[in-house]
C-alpha cells in the first residue's frame, strides 16, 4: 500500500470568498466534504485530511528570507490537503473523483508521498 497526497487547488474571486457566504452555504459544504471524505474513511484509506488558510509565509534561500505569502497572483490557491493510502495511483484518482471542489470547477493534485529507505 502507497501514500498519496492530495491537494485541492481552486480559483478564488476574493480574499474573504468563503467567509462571504451564510451560514447555511457553510454548513452545507462543509456536510459536502465531510461526506466525501467519511467515504474514503469508511474504506479504511483515510490519514489525514486538513484545510489551509489562504495566507501564511514563504521561507527562501540559503539565507531563509521570510517574506509574506504565498500569493494568488494567479487566483487559484490550495484550499487544503488529504493523505491516504492506495494501492495505485489510478486507485487515489478514482477516490479524488468524488471531491467537492470538482462543482466549482476546481482541481485535485494526486501525488504520490517518496519514501526513502
Amino acid at each position: 500500500m502507497n501514500k498519496y497526497m492530495l491537494t485541492f487547488w481552486s480559483e478564488i474571486q476574493s480574499e474573504n470568498e468563503f467567509a462571504e457566504l451564510s451560514p447555511e452555504a457553510i454548513q452545507a459544504e462543509i456536510e459536502k466534504w465531510n461526506q466525501w471524505i467519511g467515504g474514503i474513511a469508511a474504506q479504511g484509506k483515510l490519514i489525514s485530511t486538513d484545510a489551509l488558510l489562504p495566507t501564511g509565509k514563504v521561507i527562501s534561500g540559503s539565507k531563509n528570507v521570510v517574506t509574506d505569502g504565498p500569493f494568488t497572483e494567479g487566483k487559484e490557491i490550495i484550499g487544503g490537503f488529504t493523505l491516504l493510502t492506495a494501492d495505485s495511483i489510478e486507485e487515489a484518482i478514482e477516490l479524488s473523483k468524488g471531491c467537492p471542489i470538482y462543482e466549482t470547477e476546481g482541481r485535485v493534485e494526486v501525488r504520490q508521498v517518496q519514501v526513502f529507505e
